[in-house]
């Protein structure tokens, strides 16, 4: 697969897919989650049908709405339901320490996936 690259803006990610990796990080709050999400979760579909390599999944984000949720829920759902690769995926959430909304989003999207997940407390950033 060729490698996908989504540069950050002040409303949404950084965006790194490519064989063996999907990162996303940063702050999640598009207009509309749709045209953002679309042809990440395309690549994601494209990419289950035809991966053969274990994958890290990164998920950093300092904020994220809930559209932007039930996209990223949807694309962790195409590659937990291939029984072939959902042990070949690790997923790795990243929440600031002290920021217990985010843990607790991490929690949910553990209890909806089969694959490991692991969580991983940040400094506090300034700001």
């Amino acid at each position: 697969m060729e490698d996908f690259v989504i540069k950050s803006t002040h409303r949404t990610p950084y965006v790194h897919l490519k064989d063996g990796l999907i990162q996303i990080v940063g702050r999640s709050i598009p207009e509309n989650s749709a045209i953002f999400y679309k042809p990440i979760y395309d690549w994601i579909v494209n990419y289950s049908k035809t991966m053969h390599t274990h994958t890290q999944i990164e998920l950093n984000f300092e904020y994220i709405n809930t559209s932007s949720t039930k996209w990223v829920f949807n694309m962790l759902k195409v590659l937990g339901k291939k029984h072939e690769i959902k042990d070949m995926i690790k997923i790795n959430w990243y929440y600031e320490e002290g920021d217990d909304d985010m843990a607790e989003l991490g929690r949910i999207f553990k209890s909806l996936v089969k694959s490991p997940f692991t969580f991983i407390e940040t400094e506090e950033q300034p700001g």
